[in-house]
């Protein structure tokens, strides 16, 4: 999917003012699929966060036309964001399809980066086989 294309106007309307500069640059990565209706929808927040959190790097992977991309992650809720920052795993999951969910979780996650956090194994929430899926593409991304 091609994320050069016009933000939606029902998007664009409830869109907050862009931030500054941010303190660290994530890898953000939205995992979904084109049949996924919910993803279709999400594509226009995902841009959107693109405009108001520049200076990252976002990714979207569509799981089944890049299956290689991600390994043996095993996406079970759409969409999923994965955020990174230097090849470590900082979120793995499902998010709501809305803009300030988006951006509030990208904030918090760029003052974790900044202070030279990652996620722990113990604390993820994930299984360990995803954790470990996960960790990888991060590192893979850095």
């Amino acid at each position: 999917m091609s994320l050069d294309k016009p933000v939606a106007a029902a998007v664009t309307a409830e869109m907050p003012a862009p931030t500054t500069a941010p303190k660290a640059v994530l890898d953000v990565v939205c995992l979904c699929a084109d049949w996924c209706g919910t993803c279709r929808e999400y594509a226009a927040t995902f841009e959107a966060l693109q405009q108001v959190m520049p200076g990252h790097r976002y990714r979207w992977i569509d799981i089944e036309d890049e299956a290689d991309a991600i390994g043996d992650i095993d996406v079970e809720t759409f969409p999923t964001l994965m955020l990174a920052h230097a090849g470590r795993l900082l979120f793995a999951g499902p998010v709501l399809p809305r803009l300030g969910d988006a951006q509030r979780l990208l904030e918090v996650q760029c003052e974790v980066a900044a202070a030279g956090g990652a996620l722990a194994a113990a604390t993820s929430g994930l299984p360990a086989d995803q954790f470990e899926a996960f960790s990888a593409l991060a590192a893979e991304l850095a």
